[in-house]
């Protein structure tokens, strides 16, 4: 058998992300392990040597917020992107979420978003975001106002395209109303497809291109409950539902599945998983999150990776919704479940 596709030379193709003329590499890469989150900080020269690479190696759709570090990813990702580099990539950061008080707030009020953005640009070094996501939605202020703020940002350069991360059906419909969106951005994966019955047609009803985190599950559909174990305790993941002692047997079952077909196909569990997700179509951008140079060329492979009908109908009975067990999110009351805000006839009023 021949060796699994690790790290093949593979051309990453550019798509149109949205109909609203972004255009992105048809995989990006989510930065948030580089400085939070899971685990530790790493090494900045090394991060700057990862993103880097993956430039030169077609990868040029970054994915950030303000609340990673909190702010100190950002600071990174300028930093590497400094120069020519600049023009080579489309950066997408967020706002939206902060803590206060220890625990998470998230605000979507015009003068919120106009700071959040000054502060960003400042981090970044940069003079626009190119695509720029309201992180999380405010369920206290109506999606109209926070998408008008943004929609003056737009009209003043700051930034070029604006998106949504963890909303509704119904606030996205909203939020396009008032100006396009580019992209939203929400979890999908194999064992992730709860967007699927509203949230996927409507994007594609509206010409809104879908960005995809957590694309591998975390990491679980890529190592399995190995990695589980090795995890600093400082890792969010540690917190997450499906990685629970009391769900992490039955949810095994479905990585022994994927590495079964894995070993078929001559690729990586990884490369399965993730190609899956590039096969929803082509308005789809999945941004699977790395440190290692070497994942970063694996998760690359993956794009020379193709599923039959039949294999992705297989690789879909593995992980159906009744194989899953434990919700996807640690805090599944900041996902789009929750996301309607009041109507703005409300706001006007006070």
């Amino acid at each position: 058998m021949a060796a699994p596709a690790t790290s093949i030379t593979v051309a990453v193709p550019r798509i149109k992300l949205g109909s609203q003329g972004l255009e992105v590499s048809k995989q990006g890469l989510g930065c948030v392990g580089m400085s939070a989150t899971y685990g530790p900080p790493k090494p900045e020269i090394d991060m700057i040597k990862l993103i880097h690479h993956a430039v030169d190696s077609g990868v040029t759709f970054f994915d950030t917020s303000d609340f990673y570090g909190p702010h100190t990813n950002e600071v990174l990702l300028g930093k590497a992107l400094k120069g020519r580099i600049r023009e080579k990539v489309q950066l997408a950061t967020k706002f939206g979420v902060q803590f206060k008080d220890e625990k998470i707030e998230v605000r979507g009020d015009p003068k919120y978003v106009r700071d959040s953005c000054e502060a960003s640009l400042m981090r970044l070094e940069m003079d626009y975001i190119d695509l720029y996501y309201v992180h999380r939605i405010d369920t206290r202020v109506p999606i109209e106002v926070t998408i008008g703020e943004l929609k003056k940002l737009v009209e003043e350069g700051k930034v070029k395209y604006i998106g949504l991360s963890e909303a509704s059906a119904s606030t996205i419909k909203r939020a396009h109303a008032v100006h396009p969106l580019a992209a939203v951005e929400t979890e999908w994966s194999l064992w992730s497809r709860d967007l699927e019955e509203d949230i996927v047609p409507t994007c594609r009803e509206l010409g809104i291109g879908i960005v995809p985190y957590s694309p591998l599950g975390r990491g679980f559909l890529a190592a399995g409950p190995k990695f589980i174990e090795s995890l600093s305790e400082g890792d969010f993941r540690k917190r997450f539902p499906r990685f629970k002692p009391e769900n992490l047997e039955q949810n095994k079952q479905i990585y022994l599945h994927i590495c079964e077909m894995a070993a078929r196909k001559r690729c990586t569990p990884a490369q399965l998983a993730l190609t899956w997700v590039h096969q929803q179509g082509d308005d789809v951008c999945p941004i699977p999150g790395t440190t290692k140079i070497e994942n970063l060329n694996q998760n690359i492979g993956a794009l020379s990776v193709e599923l039959t009908a039949h294999e992705k109908a297989e690789l879909e009975s593995y992980a159906a919704a009744d194989a899953v067990k434990g919700d996807r999110h640690a805090f599944m009351a900041n996902t789009w479940i929750n996301s309607d805000t009041p109507p703005l006839s409300q706001w006007i009023a006070e």
